[in-house]
């Protein structure tokens, strides 16, 4: 067989004739100057369906993949003068927690004339936001963040573009959130509540249980398939029967269906096992099971942590009992 090179690779990637090898989608991973400047140099001879086309491919190889990182080419094409390139771009970058990123960022948020590189901009400062509410980001970047996020959300821009604001400040713990959050939940479009359920979700806060449970029968399954996330998120216990009740209604949406188990495994239960399992023993085909077993899986590892959590509130009283009696 002929030895792999990065210039074959680039080679291949240069002929239209040639589908994009999945052999070689590793080879654009974790590029040195010298290979990126190759890659830099083949990347202005292709057309915009071949670009994205390959980094469609290499978002997807994340997926499988978690040791590769394509950070270097997601940074060297946010400028290229396709829209969906960049946004794709960014899409490479979406791992990324370098502080250094978020002027990036906001750049893209603030000064690109289209819509879809604004959007993936905006989910991935959520991100960013998260990692400052875990004080793994300084206050001042955060804050730089909040403010331009709540610049989108109070404006007249694009709504797809407020809405997604508005799910990504779900992340920040600042008082302006609730505010925002039940403002969105409020509207009649539900396009809006699904957003703030999105959004309820991220926040980790029980005061949106019942807004959430609530939400989980609405007619709308774009609502309910929100409220669904968001109930598993929060780990709202009220919701686990809802959950059940419609995962029983055999004309709910799929997607719907699929967010209701993930939530039940979020959730836990013996109910939510034992339904889970049934399900499990009549998938018709491979993805479905596949699913299943990753519920499961995520099921025992969310009651694992509880128990570890129970064990280490009884450990903290036992304590405390004994800082007493030492008194």
């Amino acid at each position: 067989m002929t030895e792999i090179t990065f210039q074959s690779v680039l080679e291949a990637l240069l002929d239209p004739k040639k589908d994009i090898s999945y052999a070689h989608l590793s080879f654009y991973s974790d590029l040195d100057p010298k290979s990126l400047r190759l890659f830099l140099d083949a990347w202005k001879n292709l057309p915009s369906k071949r670009k994205t086309q390959l980094l469609d491919y290499l978002t997807a190889y994340m997926d499988e993949d978690t040791i590769v990182s394509y950070e270097e080419i997601g940074r060297a094409v946010l400028d290229d003068l396709d829209a969906e390139v960049r946004a794709r771009a960014l899409g490479l970058l979406a791992e990324s927690d370098d502080p250094r990123l978020v002027n990036t960022l906001l750049g893209v948020l603030q000064a690109d004339s289209d819509l879809a590189p604004r959007l993936k901009a905006v989910n991935l400062l959520g991100e960013f936001i998260l990692l400052g509410e875990l004080e793994e980001l300084d206050e001042k970047r955060l804050h730089k963040i909040e403010e331009a996020l709540l610049a989108v959300i109070r404006s007249d821009e694009n709504p797809a573009l407020r809405r997604a604001a508005v799910e990504a400040f779900g992340y920040s713990g600042r008082e302006d959130a609730v505010g925002i959050l039940e403002s969105a939940y409020e509207r009649e479009d539900p396009q809006w509540i699904a957003s703030a359920l999105r959004a309820m979700g991220r926040s980790h806060d029980s005061r949106w249980g019942d807004s959430v449970v609530s939400k989980l029968l609405d007619p709308d399954p774009r609502v309910r398939y929100a409220a669904a996330e968001a109930a598993g998120e929060l780990t709202v216990e009220e919701a686990a029967p809802i959950l059940l009740k419609m995962l029983e209604d055999e004309e709910e949406d799929d997607n719907v269906t699929m967010a209701a188990i993930w939530a039940l495994s979020q959730i836990g239960g013996e109910d939510a096992r034992a339904y889970i399992l049934s399900l499990l023993d009549n998938a018709e085909d491979e993805e479905t099971a596949e699913f299943l077993e990753d519920a499961l899986d995520n099921l025992d590892l969310n009651e694992q942590l509880n128990r570890f959590d129970m064990m280490s509130l009884d450990e903290d009283d036992e304590l405390g009992e004994f800082d007493e009696d030492e008194e």
